[in-house]
């Protein structure tokens, strides 16, 4: 699925069906289906003419209506697309620099892995009562030992 940016469409400028389609990537066919979802043309005359600031006004509505913000003690499951609990209420946190990391939990429905970035002093607050595991980011490849055998110019190696 594309990603419609709708500051592609200004604000003070109308556009017909297949304009606004161009400007924004899609196929005419996905305007008028948006047309029939609520979309307000400016006039019921042929062309159908949409306004720059309706249309990104309708469109950041549709936007927040299909979020699903997640509770307390709760993370995002893709393959549910719902908000879901941890199965067995166990969670892997992982920290990727001194105030942030990523916490890691399987599905307790379907057993897909969830994913939530989090800083270290919210996790009370974002997973109350559940066992949190803290583990050890993996190493980065900028902290190397030794230069690297790969180099095409003598003076570098």
């Amino acid at each position: 699925m594309k990603r419609i940016n709708p500051r592609l469409a200004k604000l003070h400028r109308s556009y017909s069906v297949s304009e606004l389609a161009d400007v924004l990537g899609v196929h005419k066919h996905t305007v008028r289906g948006w047309l029939k979802k609520g979309l307000l043309p400016i006039d019921g005359a042929k062309p159908t003419l949409i306004l720059g600031s309706e249309f990104q006004a309708w469109w950041a509505k549709q936007r927040k209506a299909a979020k699903r913000p997640c509770a307390p003690g709760q993370m995002y499951c893709l393959r549910c697309r719902l908000p879901k609990a941890p199965a067995l209420g166990m969670l892997e946190y992982a920290a990727t620099n001194a105030a942030t990391g990523n916490l890691k939990a399987m599905c307790e429905t379907c057993g897909t892995m969830m994913h939530r970035r989090t800083q270290m002093a919210d996790i009370p607050f974002v997973m109350p009562g559940l066992r949190v595991e803290r583990t050890l980011a993996p190493s980065s490849i900028v902290e190397r030992t030794h230069p690297s055998p790969n180099c095409d110019e003598k003076k570098d190696c």
